[in-house]
């Protein structure tokens, strides 16, 4: 269906208080840009597009000065209760109202951004109402700052004579974030390179810093920043313009006066020499788990120019494993991956380059540091490549021409890349328009050199920073006891008015806490406005050779997608744990003649990317009848379709693997999957959970869990590289005879691709395997790692997908999530975040909280749940979770994902029809079907316990008392 779009208005009209200052085409994307102004101020960034997923987002240029994390709390507090919309937590409220596509609020190292997306219009001005009030009207309650900022409370909050503590949502999100190293460096890059201005600071707030700050500070800095003098806002689609101004104006703009707020940020006074920073993080990793970065300020990131040039030279000496920077980085054996931040940054107002390595012991800065030097020396000295060069000025065509919603919405890239130069006084079009600076720089380039100069420059640069990040076993109890010392510190003086001043304000933030509020004054949707269809995008299949091969139809913009699914034959056990390792190494690895740093420029030089996966799949009747599938996936321009064909088929028929670089790809999976552990530790503690009780589960344990780190370690240490590369060969003579479904999505025009190249090599002669792998001991799991707070889950085994019960377990972890969990565990417990989670199609129902000071209540928490279901619960709350759950089942798609997942899933047994039926008895479930699943299937001798934290649990008293026994390992 043809979407009718409003014309765009004219330079210098007036829409009630706004002028149109300008309106730009943007032909990359088929959209238009309106910039208007406000009498107030106000800036406004309007995108004319053929898209029904409209964005919306205000974002404030946010200046902190200091690290007590104002921002950062604020960005909570304001979304807990507004003038129109006094309820305790509007923005978690309208989760489950909406059939948002996204939401959230994000704060930066100086701005923070409200944005969101939906493809209902009604949805879209509900949402509306909600932001508006909140940013601008917020009630800003006492209670909510000491909730989410920071609060003395008893070790028992009713009881004084336990010991004093510091508590507070964002206190323990930044505890957990700052045992991250990539936290941790990006904090002192920030600090180092910048240090006068406001990137010095912690805007999320350093845990030490955050008791420094008052709810007063708090409110004067929302007074002084959160202005629509100080405002960006943002929107994209297709609804009329004039509408949204309208309802703006009456609910923000007509109730302020004018406001001047200087938040612009100066220049860095330049450094006369470089300088070294060495920053403490906590791990006991001491052989590995060291990063050294080098970084220069460079200039404006606003001026288009300069931006681009260094975005293309960062991609040609950094963009690929092959680029002349990457290479002898890794080739050198100092370190196992390139360190954190590497590359080009424009999101400090000055930008920055930077370049180093990680998978180091401490004491290696120097020796990083000259590599560093000297090999940019040698490649400013003998130049670039120009076939590098063309091959990334070729990635910059494509970025410009894909359209996806692939990792955020689409409409929510548009605004981040507009509010880059916008934000930073710069000229917003040149975030979405690259024409005119790709056109000069290619003259520049045609005229002479012009990356060389640059790095001279670059070399000549005093303003550098050598940062080593090293890690310390001891900092981990060193800040444990430094939190002890402040809390003694700042208690020295309390008199006992003031404990008991603490246990009344603890009294009373649980009395706010427990209120019940009207939760109907905010808008909604009904489940009329569900939408009832299912996508079924278009295809076509064919037999070609021994594969079926699919072809769909989609308005890709002139790009061409491969996704080929190889289902696997029966794999021998010592296989199992040897497939993720080569889907890795796959892409990273030679093939057909060419080693890992010639097939690495060829898939940079005529493709947009190319990637190989594996998953675990089972058809919708039954959650143990598994099937493991490889997937190889590439994208291009359609002129170069042919190419990826070819590409795609080397690395499936002729891929080459040596010891030499199987060796460095294992070193940096092994580097980031131990940082992946203290940034994502739910996720570890649900695959501890998970593969007690189920097959699917199992599985992903051992192909991305702990327990794969740990064989990972394993092959390291032990050398067992040998063994690996002939598992490899196995693999892939298996891969050739797998059964094998393609599909090629593009425009009708390039959707004839010849693809005989990739399909004639594959037999398909060996039956669909089904693996039935050992499930994990079934006894409480824990692994203890360097963080000072814990990811605690709770998971069990339940039905699969057309069994009746399983669109009531949806709703369920909807009701769970939205209407328990979230107040019990992140309000009342402190944690950052707490859900539940099912996974219709593997049956998985899961319990879980993330950065978490808690371990025995949280677990106490998830067992309490079958109580509070069974407590007075209404059409609102089911209709909510109903609604919430519905979204599960309509995932937000764009052309180059919508045609293979149909297919896939089609292939897989969850047709339109399934997925129909499916939808049809989720619209109809019943508080009484609830309460029948919980009572059926989440019962406490058939859950399965994961824990992730920086201690023993079986330490802990209350974990004692629940009657548990962890088996505890260290990662």
């Amino acid at each position: 269906m043809t979407m009718t779009l409003p014309a765009p208005p004219r330079v210098g009209e007036r829409l009630g208080c706004y002028t149109v200052q300008r309106v730009e085409p943007l032909p990359e994307m088929s959209g238009t840009l309106v910039l208007l102004t406000h009498d107030l101020g106000a800036r406004h960034a309007h995108v004319i597009r053929a898209d029904d997923n409209t964005t919306f987002g205000v974002t404030f240029p946010t200046v902190p000065r200091d690290s007590t994390g104002v921002a950062h709390i604020l960005e909570h507090v304001v979304l807990m209760g507004s003038q129109r919309f006094p309820v305790p937590d509007p923005f978690f409220s309208m989760i489950p109202r909406s059939l948002n596509t996204f939401m959230n609020a994000m704060t930066a190292s100086d701005w923070t951004t409200y944005p969101f997306s939906t493809r209902n219009e009604k949805d879209f001005f509900n949402l509306l109402s909600v932001y508006l009030d909140a940013a601008f009207f917020p009630l800003m309650r006492y209670e909510s700052f000491r909730q989410d900022g920071h609060r003395f409370e008893f070790e028992t909050p009713d009881d004084p004579t336990t010991p004093l503590k510091m508590q507070g949502v964002v206190y323990n999100e930044m505890k957990g974030a700052m045992a991250s190293p990539s936290s941790v460096m990006w904090r002192a890059f920030g600090k180092a390179l910048y240090p006068d201005l406001t990137y010095a600071n912690n805007s999320g707030g350093a845990p030490g810093d955050i008791p420094g700050l008052t709810y007063d500070a708090l409110r004067a800095f929302h007074a002084a920043h959160y202005h629509p003098g100080n405002a960006f806002f943002y929107t994209y689609g297709a609804l009329s313009l004039e509408r949204i101004l309208a309802e703006i104006e009456a609910h923000v703009m007509s109730r302020f006066s004018p406001q001047v707020l200087d938040v612009s940020i100066p220049d860095q006074t330049p450094f006369s020499a470089p300088q070294r920073e060495a920053v403490r993080y906590p791990s006991s990793d001491t052989e590995r788990g060291a990063q050294v970065l080098v970084g220069w300020k460079l200039g404006h990131s606003s001026d288009p120019h300069l931006n681009l040039r260094w975005s293309v030279l960062s991609d040609v000496l950094l963009g690929n494993p092959a680029a002349p920077l990457t290479r002898p980085l890794i080739e050198s054996g100092l370190g196992s991956a390139l360190s954190d931040l590497s590359g080009y940054r424009d999101s400090f107002r000055e930008g920055a380059f930077a370049a180093g390595l990680k998978g180091l012991p401490a004491g290696k800065a120097a020796e990083v540091e000259t590599l560093v030097l000297d090999t940019l020396r040698e490649i400013a000295g003998a130049g670039l490549d120009p076939e590098l060069i063309s091959s990334s000025l070729h990635q910059f065509e494509i970025m410009q021409k894909e359209v996806s919603n692939s990792g955020q919405p689409y409409g929510l890239q548009v605004m981040f890349r507009l509010l880059g130069p916008w934000l930073h006084g710069g000229d917003p079009v040149t975030g979405l328009r690259l024409d005119d600076a790709l056109d000069a720089l290619r003259a520049d380039l045609a005229a002479g050199p012009v990356f060389e100069p640059l790095l001279r420059a670059l070399l000549d640069n005093p303003h550098r920073v050598t940062l080593e990040l090293v890690p310390d076993p001891a900092l981990a109890a060193q800040v444990e006891a430094d939190e002890a010392a402040m809390v003694a510190r700042l208690s020295a003086d309390f008199t006992p008015e003031d404990r008991a001043r603490i246990l009344a304000d603890s009294a009373r933030l649980k009395e706010v806490q427990g209120q019940p509020s009207d939760p109907n004054i905010l808008p909604t949707l009904t489940l009329a406005d569900v939408p009832a269809q299912v996508p079924a995008a278009p295809y076509i299949t064919q037999r070609e050779a021994h594969v079926q091969v699919a072809r769909a139809p989609q308005p890709t913009g002139g790009l061409t997608y491969l996704d080929l699914r190889l289902r696997l034959p029966a794999l021998p056990d010592d296989l199992l744990d040897a497939l993720p390792l080569y889907t890795y190494a796959l892409t990273r690895s030679g093939a057909a003649g060419q080693d890992y740093a010639e097939l690495a420029r060829r898939i940079e030089a005529v493709t947009g990317g190319v990637s190989a996966s594996v998953g675990v799949g089972n058809p919708p009747d039954d959650v143990d009848a598994l099937r493991l599938a490889v997937t190889v996936s590439g994208k291009a321009l359609s002129r170069n379709a042919p190419e990826l064909v070819g590409v795609l088929r080397d690395l499936l028929v002729a891929p080459e693997f040596t010891r030499e670089r199987l060796e460095q790809l294992l070193k940096q999976r092994l580097a980031g999957f131990k940082a992946n552990v203290v940034s994502s530790g739910n996720v570890y503690a649900e695959r501890l959970a998970t593969a007690q009780v189920s097959l699917s589960g199992a599985l992903s344990e051992r192909f991305g869990g702990l327990s794969a780190l740990a064989t990972l370690q394993r092959t390291v240490e032990e050398d067992g590289l040998e063994t690996l590369l002939l598992q490899f060969a196995r693999l892939q003579a298996l891969l050739l005879s797998s059964e094998a479904l393609l599909t090629v999505t593009a425009t009708e025009a390039d959707l004839g691709l010849d693809v005989s190249a990739l399909t004639e090599p594959l037999t398909g002669s060996a039956p669909v395997g089904r693996p039935a792998p050992a499930l994990a001991p079934r006894q409480p799991q824990a692994r203890t790692t360097d963080t000072p707070v814990s990811y605690n889950a709770l998971a069990w085994p339940t039905v699969p997908y057309t069994h009746p019960d399983s669109p009531a377990l949806l709703v369920l972890s909807r009701l769970l999530r939205g209407e328990y969990l979230l107040s019990e565990i992140r309000e009342k417990g402190g944690a950052y975040g707490g859900g539940a989670s099912f996974e219709p199609r593997t049956g998985l129902f899961a319990m879980s909280s993330y950065r978490d000071p808690h371990i025995a209540r949280t677990f106490g928490v998830f067992a309490a749940a079958r109580d509070f279901l069974n407590t007075e619960l209404g059409d609102r709350e089911l209709t909510e979770a109903i609604l919430s759950a519905s979204k599960v089942l309509d995932p937000l798609t764009s052309p180059d994902t919508a045609g293979s997942a149909r297919v896939f899933s089609d292939s897989a047994g969850y047709t339109p029809d399934v997925q129909a039926a499916y939808k049809a008895s989720l619209l109809a479930v019943t508080l009484a079907d609830l309460r029948r699943v919980m009572a059926a299937w989440l019962t406490p001798e058939r859950a399965a316990y994961g824990v992730v934290t920086g201690r023993d649990p079986n330490e802990d008293t209350g974990v004692q008392d629940l009657g548990l026994t962890f088996d505890v390992q260290s990662i």
